[in-house]
């Protein structure tokens, strides 16, 4: 595919995420008028704050529960991931046997529990999100990788997962690209859906339970209040406002934390995802992709892809950049460097879609870790707590993530809080300029190691003996 071509084809691409740009999008819930009380206060209105309201108030229908989001529900990571809902809480198996070896059994059923209740959660509340579960077919493009998927299929196996290894006729029966050499489809732990209207279906089952929604009502503030804790609010039109509240659950995501001490456990990383136009029959035909498994390939620097209800191929990845400072900018949601990337590979994976073009193009945050899952914790003498650094994966760990904080808030010894996963921390990353130094060492070591056959050069190999990461 010529530059020109990939140039015409993203010409017309709206510059906004595609699953928030829909006539179906919910009217912003007015800001919070002034001062308030609660008996549990959540702030951030992402997947994390709304599981953790809506799990609240249904534990407790008498609990007072209010929600602030600075700006409306799912506008963020929430309403801009791919839309895959996986079943792991550790960042995949691998990842989750390295580094919780003596509890990866119960964190995988854990995971697969609450899989499970998210898809009753849909059905219950009759939440049109276009949730299937139609699993993950993880693809090799370089000879190398075969091997890993072998080794990912024997691992999987062992835990009980229902996975089927592809060879390369196999897989590309399922979708057909000319850049695969084989596959494996994990069959029934991950869930497609779309993901803005989960979060907006998630927002109404919160509002029809009593819990009060503000949005557009950005936390300026939180103090300690004689034996609560103390909110001060600003209304997008400039109101202020304030919220003194018993309990407090922090649910931010990679925005700048509330508390400083999460700020040398997570980095704002951008995202990047292209949609195309609807595919007619005729090309649909030719890719296949009737189950509709989502879709990534297994290089460090990796894309994922999917299929969306009305037809269109979602594809993002590759690029996880990080900005000095952990600087954050409605700006940095477009990166036309990486759009035309992102494009160019769309075109080598599916050249038989040649005449395709774009219909948006988009980034945002995710906060990761350097564990590449969540870590949980509590402040102000346990009526606060946190959870944080899910690393792309949040789209089903955040429900899981959000039971842990309310088993905090509730101070009490459960089955959840007792696990390694939680009561665990990991390592910080660096201060600035180290952080920065470090993870472009780090970005530009995975491209040399996707350019030589896996091959990890001696940072990467550092960074694995001492648990250290950085992904997307």
């Amino acid at each position: 595919m010529t530059a020109p071509s990939t140039g015409r084809a993203l010409a017309d691409a709206v510059r906004a995420p595609y699953w928030l740009d829909r006539p179906e999008r919910p009217d912003p819930l007015p800001p919070l008028p002034g001062p308030a009380t609660a008996d549990l206060l959540v702030i951030g209105g992402g997947y994390s704050g709304l599981w953790a309201a809506l799990l609240a108030k249904q534990a407790d229908p008498a609990r007072d529960v209010l929600l602030v989001e600075a700006g409306t529900c799912g506008w963020a990571a929430s309403g801009r991931n791919g839309g895959f809902c996986a079943a792991s809480l550790t960042h995949g198996l691998a990842n989750g046997v390295q580094r919780f070896p003596d509890e990866i059994g119960t964190l995988e059923r854990l995971g697969r529990e609450n899989l499970d209740a998210i898809a009753a959660t849909v059905a219950e509340h009759r939440i049109d999100c276009d949730f299937a579960r139609t699993g993950e077919l993880s693809v090799a493009v370089e000879p190398y990788q075969l091997d890993g998927l072998a080794a990912d299929a024997a691992l999987a196996g062992r835990y009980g997962h229902d996975v089927s290894l592809l060879d390369a006729d196999e897989v590309r029966a399922e979708v057909n690209s000319p850049t695969y050499l084989g596959g494996l489809w994990d069959r029934d732990r991950v869930a497609m859906l779309d993901p803005a209207r989960l979060a907006w279906g998630l927002r109404r089952a919160c509002v029809d339970l009593g819990v009060r929604v503000h949005e557009h009502t950005r936390v300026t503030g939180l103090y300690r209040d004689s034996g609560a804790l103390f909110t001060r609010t600003v209304a997008a039109d400039g109101s202020p406002g304030a919220v003194r509240a018993t309990k407090v659950v922090l649910a931010t995501n990679a925005f700048p934390p509330l508390l400083r001490r999460l700020r040398a456990w997570i980095v704002p990383v951008y995202d990047y995802a292209l949609t195309t136009e609807p595919l007619t029959p005729a090309q649909r035909d030719a890719v296949g992709w009737r189950n509709r498994q989502g879709l990534a390939d297994t290089g460090n620097q990796f894309h994922y892809y999917r299929i969306t209800d009305d037809g269109r191929i979602l594809f993002g990845g590759y690029d996880a950049v990080y900005h000095y400072g952990n600087r954050m900018t409605p700006t940095l949601d477009q990166r036309d460097a990486t759009f035309t990337a992102l494009a160019r590979h769309f075109f080598t994976t599916f050249p038989q879609l040649a005449d395709v073009r774009f219909s948006h193009r988009w980034g945002g945050v995710i906060d990761t870790s350097t564990r590449f899952c969540a870590f949980f914790g509590t402040a102000y003498s346990g009526r606060l707590a946190y959870a944080a650094g899910y690393t792309g994966l949040g789209v089903g760990a955040t429900r899981f993530g959000a039971r842990v904080m309310l088993d905090l808030l509730d101070g009490v010894e459960s089955p959840l809080t007792q696990l390694d996963l939680v009561r665990s921390r990991p390592l910080p990353f660096p201060p600035e300029p180290a952080r920065a130094v470090g993870i472009g060492l780090t970005r530009w070591s995975m491209a040399r190691a996707d350019a030589r056959q896996g091959r990890r050069n001696l940072w990467l190999r550092t960074l694995d003996r001492f648990d250290l990461g950085f992904d997307s």
